[in-house]
């Protein structure tokens, strides 16, 4: 399998960059539809989306660099910027993601728990989906494997050049097939009368715990010690924290602190 979908003259459109446009549109899409159910403005959506992708693909860059090779990085700066070369992490995409929540809550006087609990369904929608373009481009591979379901990936890509003619742990499908799941629990749940910040929380806890799973197939992890992946000190990080910020919630809700209709400030919708 090639990571190029179509090639003309010298023209290439790859099958990655195909699936992480429709991630978005597809994130918005359903963002939009959620954040009109909840009573925010629609036109919100997209003011965040325009604003958060960028923030998301520098935490994406700053976590890679972090974790990967920080010394050639250091001593060469300019790479660090070159994130056409390869090189991207999803949990620096996600801590680029709360942030932005954060400073979008602010700037425009909504809920931060509210608002985030409205983003997650469409964010790991984007994130199943996205995975398919991992896929397909050979990225974020798995170690060899000896599963009839293993996958050879073309010589060109990053798993092909790494194992060539290798079946591999198709890695970004298990991935993407766990994203799908939590989706689904998201959006049965999405109605339920919960604390605020209850979804983002719960996404928070089972995305990090499937990934932790999912990261002992991993061929390309990145680590913070030699023998501690980062996305396991991360994850146990998130599911702790996450952990606490439920039974903290629920402990507000139990005591009439926590407001259920957090969209309504000072008499007005937002």
């Amino acid at each position: 399998m090639s990571p190029i979908l179509i090639r003309i003259g010298p023209v290439e459109i790859r099958w990655y960059g195909l699936m992480i446009a429709l991630a978005f549109l597809t994130g918005l899409w359903l963002a939009r539809r959620e954040a009109r159910r909840k009573g925010f403005d629609p036109s919100l959506v997209d003011e965040f989306a325009f604003m958060v992708l960028p923030v998301s693909l520098i935490g994406a860059r700053l976590y890679y660099v972090l974790f990967s090779d920080l010394s050639f990085f250091l001593q060469h700066p300019l790479k660090i910027v070159a994130f056409w070369e390869g090189g991207l992490a999803i949990h620096g995409a996600i801590l680029g993601g709360v942030a932005s929540v954060l400073w979008f809550a602010c700037r425009r006087n909504v809920h931060f728990l509210q608002w985030a609990d409205t983003m997650v369904p469409s964010l790991i929608l984007g994130q199943a989906i996205g995975r398919i373009g991992c896929f397909m481009n050979g990225d974020a591979f798995g170690v060899p494997t000896k599963m009839p379901w293993g996958v050879v990936f073309a010589p060109d890509s990053p798993a092909g050049a790494q194992y060539p003619g290798t079946p591999l742990h198709p890695t970004q499908l298990y991935e993407s097939a766990l994203n799908a799941m939590i989706f689904i629990i998201l959006w049965k749940n999405r109605k339920k009368t919960t604390p605020n910040g209850f979804l983002f929380l719960l996404y928070a806890m089972l995305y990090s715990i499937g990934r932790m799973g999912v990261e002992f197939f991993r061929g390309d992890s990145l680590y913070i010690f030699d023998w501690l992946r980062a996305a396991h000190g991360i994850g146990l990080i998130i599911v702790a924290v996450s952990l606490l910020g439920i039974i903290v919630i629920y402990h507000e809700e139990a005591k009439g602190v926590h407001p259920r209709d957090l969209s309504i400030k000072n008499g007005k919708k937002i």
